[in-house]
């Protein structure tokens, strides 16, 4: 029988060979260092979606980026002499004086590709009167360039290189563009190739007239993204790397407003301009305000306004041009639309789109007030001469 004290070792004894047991068993199941290492490197590798996310910019250019060219053009102009006529300066200067002089004027501007055999979009200004137009890819290639078609009113012209599997970009849905949107512009502004800035869509539908621009038809995307001179004609994207617009108008009086034409407008005339058909652009002839009950009461206060205004919601004709399908129909100043083919008219922008969207020679009833008068009038829109 075992001491007390025998039994006491025996316990420490066992004791501790269980300890060592454990911790060899412990020790078994801890990575090597060499491990340790390979995982940590497996993690750096692994890509951060956040980090994905910030370069949302980088990877959007780097799907059209090869896709947007730079547009050189040149155009003749002749000059006369404002003093040919005057025979005291052809006294002196011989009839040397009296020759017409011609300079060449060059010209700066973007496109972007959007068929690979080598049509390409851009602004009607950047090629307006140029008689010749040189296409800069990214690459470093260059192609002379024919002026397929070109509608001013609405600033889109299209041109054709003689190019094959060219780079295209894809174009996206403006419908589908939101406030607060990404926008980015890329384009080579003041002659600096390859340039992109960023911002967001400030306001959509923004009516050419109130930027400034009333002889185009457009409801422009307004974007804080910096648009210079030579972005015009050059592709607005979205952060997925759509193209939403097209960069056109800039005001001079703009502090870091841009304005691009919506792509859907631009999807449903472009094909027609690459055939080199004209685009239809139906008007009536008339210069008008919106009106509202407001406005009307402020009018009809002022002694020198010289008529009455019915204080209702609809479209103020101002002035009736002679000869135009408005003046033909019997539509006078001071007259107040309200409904265009059943439809309630409450501003001149809505009135302008129902017009554009008509037919040349189609019928539309016009609902007019007339003092305390309504009135019906047909009215045969007829071809706007661009």
């Amino acid at each position: 029988m075992l001491s007390k004290k025998m039994r006491k070792f025996l316990t420490y004894l066992i004791v501790l060979v269980f300890g060592v047991l454990i911790g060899l068993g412990g020790y078994k199941v801890l990575p090597s260092q060499a491990e340790t290492i390979a995982r940590s490197n497996a993690v750096a590798e692994t890509p951060n979606p956040q980090t994905i996310t910030n370069r949302f910019v980088s990877l959007a250019v780097e799907k059209v980026g090869d896709t947007v060219v730079r547009i050189d053009t040149e155009r003749t102009v002749t000059q006369t002499n404002p003093f040919a006529d005057d025979p005291f300066f052809r006294r002196f200067f011989g009839d040397d004086f009296n020759v017409p002089r011609e300079r060449r004027l060059r010209g700066q501007g973007s496109g972007f590709i959007v068929d690979s055999n080598g049509i390409v979009l851009t602004n009607a200004h950047v090629v307006n009167q140029a008689d010749q137009v040189s296409i800069n890819l990214k690459d470093g290639r260059t192609f002379d360039g024919k002026v397929l078609g070109a509608d001013p009113v609405t600033d889109l012209a299209v041109i054709k290189i003689n190019g094959s599997n060219l780079p295209t970009a894809t174009l996206g849905d403006s419908d589908k563009v939101r406030v607060g949107d990404w926008a980015i512009a890329v384009g080579n502004p003041l002659g600096l190739d390859n340039t992109v800035t960023l911002g967001i869509i400030s306001t959509l539908s923004r009516p050419s007239a109130k930027v400034g621009i009333p002889d185009k038809r457009l409801d422009f995307l307004q974007t804080d993204a910096a648009i210079n001179p030579g972005n015009s004609g050059g592709p607005l994207l979205s952060d997925r790397g759509e193209v939403i617009g097209i960069n056109t108008a800039i005001r001079a009086d703009a502090n870091g407003i841009g304005f691009a034409i919506p792509v859907n407008k631009a999807k449903e005339i472009y094909p027609r301009l690459a055939q080199g058909k004209r685009v239809s652009h139906p008007y009536i002839g008339i210069r008008m305000i919106t009106l509202t009950p407001e406005l009307a009461q402020e009018i009809n206060r002022d002694p020198n306004a010289g008529l009455m205004i019915p204080e209702t919601e609809g479209v103020l004709v101002m002035q009736v041009q002679p000869d135009t399908p408005a003046a033909r129909s019997g539509i006078r100043r001071g007259d107040v639309i309200t409904r265009i083919a059943g439809t309630r008219v409450t501003s001149a922008e809505q009135l302008q789109r129902l017009v554009e969207n008509s037919n040349v020679g189609e019928k539309l009833e016009f609902q007019v007030r007339r003092g305390e008068q309504v009135e019906t009038f047909s009215v045969f829109p007829a071809e706007l001469d661009a």
